[in-house]
């Protein structure tokens, strides 16, 4: 039998290794499922009740108090709808970012792909977003929305699709640099919390006078995917222009954050 030695390839997705991996994503997403609700009294219910509760707090501050203006659907529902994904990409980025240092002393055990721990990160933010969805779904019925069936069936999904992306990119490059710098396991709460407020999930960008401060919303990922999710339940005019600064800016982190994890990823066993 013979063997040929060859340099390995400069850049790989090493989607045929995932595969032959593949059992791993069950390990990995249905462990930290477990672990995440484990010893709690309310159990899975966490998952409805966090953003039910940050929906009611938001509605009574900013719809009533401050009567902000919600796209002609009631604001719960308007705040609601952002929540959901915004939920997915803030567990989806903190896990992963801080995912290479919990499971340090896996990786330095035994070899498999390290792009399992951050897509299985990804995996259970979308698992608690499968159970939020249900109130969502709720929700619409009762406050009797009217809406597209057919836009629906296309938005909702892109928006999911498009929040699934920003969360993996970002997630995957603040691993990496978190592994080599810690002072990033301070960072990542302090930057979602900073992204929330620039994000339109409890205001629209319609209220933003000076469309510089728009450009500065859009460049946020989260800002196409929300947009483009409430456009499945809501027949509001959209800056196209924004939400492809915005589509780009979430390619762009999803491209860096897998170049910059494939590239540092080797260390990974020595630094953790």
């Amino acid at each position: 039998m013979e063997y040929e030695i060859k340099p390995k390839e400069k850049f790989s997705l090493g989607l045929r290794e995932l595969w032959q991996y593949k059992e791993l994503f069950y390990f990995f997403t249905w462990r930290d499922v477990k672990v995440k609700y484990k010893q709690t009294a309310l159990g899975f219910a966490w998952v409805i009740l966090q953003p039910f509760f940050m929906m009611v707090i938001f509605s009574l501050f900013f719809g009533k108090a401050l009567n902000i203006p919600s796209e002609n659907i009631p604001y719960p529902l308007f705040v609601f709808s952002g929540l959901i994904l915004w939920n997915v990409f803030s567990v989806g980025v903190t896990v992963a970012g801080n995912g290479m240092i919990s499971n340090a002393n896996i990786i330095k055990k035994i070899y498999f792909p390290r792009l399992i721990i951050p897509i299985s990160s990804v995996l259970v933010s979308l698992f608690d977003f499968l159970i939020a969805f249900m109130i969502f779904i709720g929700m619409l019925i009762y406050y009797q929305v009217s809406f597209s069936i057919l836009k629906f069936l296309v938005y909702v999904p892109l928006g999911l699709i498009i929040t699934s992306i920003s969360t993996f990119g970002m997630g995957t490059l603040l691993a990496a640099l978190n592994i080599k710098y810690r002072d990033f396991r301070y960072v990542i709460p302090f930057l979602i919390q900073a992204l929330l407020f620039v994000t339109p999930v409890i205001y629209p960008v319609s209220i933003l006078t000076n469309q510089w401060i728009r450009y500065i919303v859009a460049l946020n990922p989260m800002y196409s995917a929300i947009t483009l999710f409430r456009l499945g339940i809501v027949d509001s005019p959209v800056q196209l222009n924004l939400v492809l600064i915005s589509l780009l800016s979430s390619v762009l982190c999803f491209i860096i954050g897998l170049y910059y994890f494939r590239k540092t990823e080797n260390y990974f066993a020595d630094l953790a």
